[in-house]
């Protein structure tokens, strides 16, 4: 072994839902958390500030629009006193945060985006990446992202990129990153992998495809799930549906082995990673480098930020 050793932490909690404040608080304590286990980098899951909206899966009635509402009021505006906050105890802790927030669109402040929010160890924000396409009826309450976020970034144990939940099925936002030779990869999820009906396949994968994900790219995945049982439901919305989130974060090496988890309950996983594993990994097979084929197929993204209005006077 030749390059210094790394930790990667998965930090498994309830937020509390419909309420930023209190959740930015607990995700400070969390990340604080983290550091003192030795972690270089934490992740949480998807939309984990200030919760991932349950209600979307049931059948719209009054209460799925003020609840709706009520979520917009929550959702979080980058360079707001949330984030300011989170960048804070970054850099207090000394640590990379990659966190799922339910971002509100700064200018219409009528839309939310499913965002993978990075911020470095010394407090700076280093992107935001907003979900491609939200699934399923996710559509109700959050807009379609861009890519001007979809970045592997550089950092000083390797380099480190995100996707929310279900990206990981759309293929070639991974490959975007693989072809920026990401090594260290967050992977947001709110955490259902344990269901009960059949039917409900389509929600239990974050272990298939974050365990597909890390093989394919040759990159750590740190799988973060959130939680959220019935008690963390308040009784107001309960009528909205009580279906749980049951957490199961994992971290897997890039050959794609579970190498810590899964964690059970509110806890946070560690792993230790190296470089070295990660490049012969890549040795044997680097998707977007010696074993790609640029002459047959080529990608090409639109990284630039999207606007639904432009206006001249602001140039």
């Amino acid at each position: 072994m030749t390059a210094r050793p790394f930790r990667m932490a998965a930090a498994q909690a309830a937020s509390i839902l419909f309420d930023k404040d209190a959740s930015t608080e607990k995700a400070c304590r969390l990340i604080a958390e983290a550091a003192k286990g030795g972690a270089d980098i934490v992740a949480f899951g998807e939309t984990w500030l200030p919760g991932y909206p349950f209600w979307v899966e049931g059948g719209v009635k009054d209460l799925t629009w003020e609840a709706s509402a009520n979520y917009l009021e929550n959702a979080i505006v980058i360079g707001g006193p949330e984030t300011s906050a989170l960048c804070a105890a970054a850099r207090e802790a000394g640590v990379d945060v990659v966190i799922g927030i339910a971002e509100k669109d700064p200018d219409t402040e009528g839309a939310a985006y499913c965002t993978a929010l990075t911020i470095g160890r010394d407090g700076d924000i280093l992107g935001r990446h907003r979900k491609l396409k939200p699934t399923h009826a996710e559509r109700i309450i959050w807009g379609d992202g861009d890519a001007a976020g979809l970045k592997a970034r550089q950092r000083a144990y390797g380099k480190i990129s995100a996707l929310n939940c279900w990206e990981h099925q759309m293929m070639l936002p991974g490959y975007a990153l693989a072809a920026q030779g990401t090594q260290i990869h967050a992977a947001l999820w709110p955490g259902w992998e344990k269901t009960p009906r059949k039917e409900d396949y389509c929600w239990a994968r974050q272990h298939l495809l974050s365990r597909a994900f890390a093989s394919q790219v040759a990159a750590y995945v740190i799988c973060a799930a959130g939680i959220r049982l019935e008690k963390h439901i308040p009784d107001r919305w309960k009528p909205l549906g009580v279906w749980e989130h049951t957490g199961q974060s994992v971290i897997i090496d890039p050959r794609g082995e579970i190498i810590a988890g899964p964690a059970e309950g509110e806890e946070i996983i560690y792993a230790d990673g190296s470089l070295d594993i990660v490049r012969a990994a890549k040795a044997a097979c680097d998707i977007a480098g010696h074993y790609s084929r640029p002459d047959i197929f080529r990608l090409i993204v639109d990284d630039s930020e999207r606007k639904a209005a432009e206006f001249s006077s602001r140039k």
